[in-house]
């Protein structure tokens, strides 16, 4: 496995969003797709960013604080961010605040990267010593896939099946 390069078992087809993308879209879109996270991109893919569903929660907990603070009464996670059933002011205003915050304002801006030419074994090692389970692939600037630890155990078995 130490011949391998990232390109040789990188995902290209990589669900991305907008940095003007809202929670609620971006949440929607994570949840469609069974993913924990995405990189944020611009109309050209150059990245901008990372989302993770920890980022969301992060989001809602601390507006949760906020609820606790002034009523202790409002449950965030007692109700659906887009419910029809009847909510306070005070809860649906703050439900509407997380979902259309921008996630061009929650996410991380500081994202592990490699190259596609990068060894597997030195990718694996940096996975391992950080406890992350993706890395983003850039070419030139350009989001062009990624490389998980999944994609590292399915490379290991699919030849001997």
């Amino acid at each position: 496995m130490t011949k391998l390069k990232v390109r040789d078992l990188m995902t290209t087809e990589v669900l991305t969003l907008r940095p003007d993308d809202t929670i609620k879209k971006a949440a929607i879109k994570l949840a469609l797709d069974n993913m924990s996270g995405a990189p944020i991109v611009d109309a050209k893919y150059h990245l901008l960013g990372f989302l993770s569903e920890i980022d969301i929660l992060n989001l809602i907990m601390k507006s949760q604080m906020k609820l606790d603070k002034e009523d202790g009464v409002d449950r965030l996670l007692d109700y659906s961010m887009d419910s029809t059933l009847p909510l306070d002011d005070n809860l649906r205003q703050v439900s509407e605040e997380i979902s259309n915050t921008e996630v061009s304002s929650i996410m991380v801006r500081s994202v592990m990267t490699t190259t596609p030419d990068a060894p597997i074994i030195e990718v694996l090692r940096i996975m391992l010593r950080l406890s992350i389970n993706r890395i983003l692939v850039l070419e030139k600037g350009v989001l062009v896939g990624v490389i998980s630890r999944s994609d590292i155990i399915f490379a290991l078995y699919k030849k001997k099946a």
